[in-house]
């Protein structure tokens, strides 16, 4: 560091010329840079002597006083070596956000390096898009975003919860298990909690049958009052008794009475079949109400995670 760091403190007349110095310079006073190098010197030590948790402290209070993209590479290296490589990637990450220059050729090579490790063999990325207008996204329990939109972000290998609510939608919650140097890539989709109302049968069907029984039924009591009157008209004319010379209409007209009559009863015992049915079919008819079956869900897809752009990856929301 610590020769950009000590010199840009120990020349504090150059600052007079704002044009000239680096963004990471605006706006801070001597007196905070002055502050930043004294913890600087401490957390020097500290992480020589392997206080690793100690210089973190110290590091991050530096930074406190001003934010320079050195020392955010020194309190990368410490994260790394006390097992917190997403904090280590953020850090990284910030120290090049300044872009060529903010540090030295060394020190850039160094930390896109890492960040390259840390991308393919310590941290995975996830990656969502939800187009509904106002739903909450959750990550592990935590607000991420609100729909409609996108958003990335790198996190540790494993499993993962991501959750999505709308007031009058159901809940989605999907766990996504991501791997080392992959990226879990979906969409979330919401579905209206909605209470449908629905019969067995269209309307008319019950209806229709308790039509076809009646219908039956008239023309069963038709063909009655029909066999009845054939059957009156033979008796009267077969009455008197019946010769050779008898005409075969009167014994004709008996056989189709028998007949008619056979087709009425026939008829009543379907139209009253059809009736019975067709009630039953009304009472089972009724409408049945329940829940939508389409709760919603997350498509995932898993990719590896793309080393060439390490430095961006918190802000790519290509989906």
């Amino acid at each position: 560091m610590s020769l950009a760091l000590l010199a840009a403190v120990a020349a504090p007349a150059r600052a007079q010329a704002p044009p000239a110095l680096p963004p990471w310079h605006q706006g801070v006073s001597e007196e905070r840079k002055q502050r930043a190098y004294a913890l600087f010197q401490e957390a020097r030590d500290l992480h020589r002597r392997m206080m690793l948790a100690e210089a973190r402290e110290k590091y991050q209070e530096a930074l406190a006083s001003w934010e320079h993209p050195e020392l955010r590479l020194y309190l990368a290296r410490v994260l790394r070596s006390i097992g917190l490589p997403l904090l280590a990637h953020e850090s990284l990450r910030l120290s090049l956000q300044w872009g060529p220059g903010s540090l030295t050729p060394e020190q850039e090579q160094e930390a896109r390096s890492t960040l390259r490790a840390l991308v393919q063999h310590e941290l995975a990325a996830i990656e969502i898009r939800c187009d509904e207008r106002g739903a909450r996204v959750l990550l592990d329990g935590k607000p991420w975003f609100v729909g409609p939109g996108a958003a990335r972000r790198m996190i540790t290998p494993g499993e993962h919860v991501i959750t999505a609510r709308k007031e009058g939608y159901f809940t989605v919650v999907k766990p996504v298990l991501v791997l080392a140097g992959k990226e879990a890539s979906g969409r979330v989709t919401l579905s209206v909690d909605a209470v449908i109302s629905e019969r067995r049968w269209a309307p008319w069907v019950p209806w229709a049958t308790l039509g076809a029984g009646a219908a039956l039924g008239v023309a069963g009591a038709g063909l009655w009052w029909q066999a009845d009157v054939h059957h009156r008209d033979a008796d009267r004319r077969l009455g008197g008794g019946c010769d050779p010379w008898c005409t075969p209409s009167a014994r004709d007209a008996y056989d189709a009475s028998v007949i008619e009559n056979r087709l009425a009863i026939g008829a009543f015992v379907a139209g009253g079949a059809a009736m019975i049915t067709g009630t039953v079919l009304l009472l089972m008819n009724g409408p049945q109400s329940h829940r939508t079956d389409d709760r919603g869900g997350v498509r995932i897809e898993l990719l590896p995670v793309l080393p060439g752009d390490v430095a961006g990856l918190s802000a790519r929301l290509a989906l």
